[in-house]
């Protein structure tokens, strides 16, 4: 047996579970999940020595001539998988990447917010998050047809999907994952589940099981779920708002002083913290946002916020400071509004915490909040007289803005960070010389 008692547990567990296969999970540098199975007979020495295979294969690693890699399981992470049989079950474990000579991988995204989150403890805190995702339901990957026209809250007979959220919501319990709220958005057959806050690291495992999940109960169901930002043209898009605080080593909120002048219960670490995602957010944006149909979702007068501005009750800026509980400690946050559910959560998170970190370093000022203004009804030429700045107006601005970010380099590393820049500007090129339909019933008839 092993010597961890977490190792052991698995063991044990795989033996009474009737566990035949381990699914070892990972992501490449874009968040898309990569997977091998590996036979409980080889856990011990995957435990110890880690388990190989071939990186060259996957979308962001390494070079053929590099390609050797080593996984290695992260016993706290496993799970049986409540959606495959009870015999000759299948279970799953998160794995942290390194190289034969047993460095950790610079192209492992997991390891990126690892070391992040090392930052913050050697600063004393623990940074906690609790994001918000969204998704639509459609009738097949090969269309936009939607299932139901509910709204906001809808609990009628227009939210068809009522009994794949409650699937979804109890597998995700049977995985170990507490889920706080479900309910029907704003879209047509969009729909929102809430995971209740935890540390970054565990919460990106999560992040990863959900969508999983989701899309597989979709298709148990006979539909398909899309995490792809804006989807349908005049309807909402998906977003993925991230609540996230910084908690002392003792596991007090550091956020939180109920004497702020101001009334917003925030602490001077709370208000540098947020100067520091302001400040940076234009430069993390290509990692938040990391699409071209991304900026679709970030308009101006659009429901998703791209201005750089903070505020309580107005949702037309980049970072809200609920409101819900406003003497409770442990609900003291910040919520930045402007990611989505299509980005790698693990660089996700990293990058905002490493913007809001680099705020408090720096002692960065924080602006006065923008309760009553209007942003939405601004263009950007409005908002620039205002002295407002915004997010990257597409993708081809955001990769530069990210490419020439001294923190986002420092952040990810020269290998993601080099990576994402010529992934990025390529998929911005191929987007710039594609002709649309649009474009074709626009122009094509009176040109």
């Amino acid at each position: 047996m092993a010597a961890n008692p977490e190792e052991d547990f698995v063991l044990k567990t795989i033996k009474s579970r009737d566990v035949h296969f381990v699914r070892f999970w990972f992501t490449d540098v874009l968040g898309r999940m990569k997977s091998f199975a590996v036979i409980p007979s080889e856990l011990e020495d995957a435990f110890a020595d880690g388990m190989g295979f071939d990186g060259s294969c996957i979308e962001g690693f390494c070079r053929t001539q590099e390609s050797d890699m080593l996984a290695f399981p992260d016993a706290s992470t496993f799970q049986v998988l409540p959606w495959r049989p009870e015999s000759n079950a299948v279970a799953r474990m998160f794995c942290s990447l390194r190289t034969p000579d047993g460095r950790p991988f610079e192209g492992d995204p997991r390891q990126v917010l690892a070391r992040m989150a090392a930052k913050a403890r050697e600063m004393g805190y623990v940074f906690n998050v609790g994001p918000e995702l969204e998704f639509y339901y459609f009738k097949d990957a090969q269309g936009a047809e939607v299932l139901d026209r509910g709204g906001y809250f809808d609990l009628t007979s227009l939210d068809y999907a009522s009994d794949l959220r409650r699937d979804t919501v109890l597998t995700l319990e049977k995985m170990g994952i507490p889920v706080e709220y479900s309910h029907h958005e704003m879209g047509p057959s969009q729909h929102e589940i809430d995971l209740r806050f935890t540390d970054a690291l565990s919460m990106a495992d999560a992040v990863m099981t959900y969508k999983l999940v989701v899309k597989e109960i979709a298709t148990r169901h006979g539909v398909y779920a899309s995490f792809m930002p804006k989807p349908l043209s005049g309807e909402p898009g998906s977003s993925m708002h991230v609540h996230q605080s910084l908690f002392d080593l003792d596991g007090k909120n550091a956020f939180f002083d109920p004497a702020d002048p101001q009334g917003y219960r925030l602490s001077r670490t709370a208000r540098c913290y947020l100067a520091g995602l302001l400040k940076y957010a234009p430069e993390f944006c290509l990692v938040t946002n990391q699409h071209v149909n991304s900026y679709k979702r970030l308009v101006p007068g659009g429901e998703a916020p791209v201005y750089l501005s903070w505020a309580r009750s107005n949702r037309s800026t980049l970072v809200r400071v609920p409101g819900y509980r406003p003497d409770s400690e442990a609900a003291c946050r910040l919520e930045v509004r402007s990611p989505d559910p299509s980005a790698n959560p693990y660089l996700a998170f990293a990058v905002m915490l490493a913007a809001g970190l680099k705020g408090i370093e720096d002692g960065l000022d924080l602006q006065p909040a923008c309760e009553n203004a209007d942003l939405s009804s601004l263009d950007r030429r409005d908002l620039r007289e205002l002295g407002v700045g915004t997010l990257p107006e597409s993708l081809g601005e955001a990769v530069e803005l990210f490419a020439s970010s001294d923190l986002m380099r420092e952040t990810l590393g020269e290998h993601i960070h080099g990576y994402l820049v010529a992934a990025k500007r390529a998929e911005w090129g191929e987007y710039q010389s594609s002709v649309s339909q649009w474009e074709r019933d626009r122009y094509l008839a009176v040109l």
